[in-house]
């Protein structure tokens, strides 16, 4: 049997395969393994996973995750699934890019992107990622990002370069001022995620003038600043994965023509492109 995980901060979604079948999905807390210690992970793994999946024998795991920056953190979570899984006789642990890229792409050369909370790309030549344009995070990069759409539309009501009705509306719908926005994004913890939660905003206002320019700007920026960085990239498909391209498409294939980009994959998690990928080598 084949597990899989895609692993995000948030949560994780585990996936048993049989063959082609899938016999159980779970999910359990995220885990970036760039802040948990192994046995921190291990135990988390025992606790939250292992009571769901403890009757079957695992032949293989492919985990894919947030913070998988080194060998050192790969070997961390290796160890702490096969301190908990001691029948796999394959772990393989690399990163949640890879993960988009096999999902969107199978194996089949193609540039892959999430858009996300967060933005990331890759060139992915049907086996591996072998080129990355460093996405930066959301102060220096994330192009594109719910974390970046909503810092535009906060900056642009705060400073009131959006027109009056969409300002009020916005502070009005998440009952917001400027002192708990400032508070918010300078003193608390996850800035990025506090901003990303009003990407919804623009989704629902997109056909506002303003708004649609906005975000327009944002998908331009994360072409020009990231995708146009790869050889070959008017030839290849720009697949995407994350709830923001999947919302916003229209708008992403409006910035994606402008730029002479052509956009494949559109899909909203890679859990399923996985299951696929994986399938085939079973």
């Amino acid at each position: 049997m084949i597990l899989i995980a895609d692993c995000g901060s948030t949560k994780i979604d585990w996936c048993l395969l049989n063959g082609n079948e899938k016999v159980a999905q779970i999910f359990t807390t995220g885990m970036n393994a760039l802040l948990l210690t192994q046995q921190e992970m291990t135990e988390r793994i025992h606790d939250e996973l292992m009571p769901h999946i403890v009757s079957y024998k695992v032949d293989e795991i492919y985990y894919y995750g947030a913070g998988i920056i080194s060998d050192e953190i790969k070997d961390s979570v290796r160890n702490a699934l096969k301190a908990n899984i001691p029948t796999a006789t394959k772990i393989e642990v690399d990163t949640d890019l890879l993960a988009a890229a096999r999902a969107l792409c199978g194996r089949e050369p193609g540039i892959a992107c999430i858009l996300g909370t967060g933005s990331n790309s890759c060139y992915y030549d049907g086996e591996k990622v072998v080129d990355n344009v460093s996405p930066l995070g959301y102060i220096l990069g994330d192009e594109g990002s719910g974390a970046v759409l909503g810092k535009l539309l906060v900056g642009d009501v705060l400073k009131k370069q959006l027109p009056e009705h969409l300002c009020q509306k916005f502070l009005d719908e998440y009952n917001m001022d400027r002192t708990k926005i400032i508070n918010a994004v300078y003193r608390q913890p996850a800035a990025n995620r506090f901003l990303a939660q009003f990407a919804p905003f623009l989704e629902r206002n997109i056909d506002e003038p303003a708004i649609h320019d906005l975000v327009l700007r944002s998908f331009t920026a994360f072409f020009v600043r990231n995708v146009e960085s790869y050889d070959g990239y008017k030839q290849l498909p720009c697949n995407f994965v994350g709830s923001i391209a999947l919302k916003e498409q229209k708008v992403l294939r409006e910035a994606a023509a402008a730029r002479g980009i052509t956009i494949g994959n559109i899909i909203q998690n890679p859990m399923e492109g996985l299951v696929k990928y994986h399938s085939v080598n079973a």
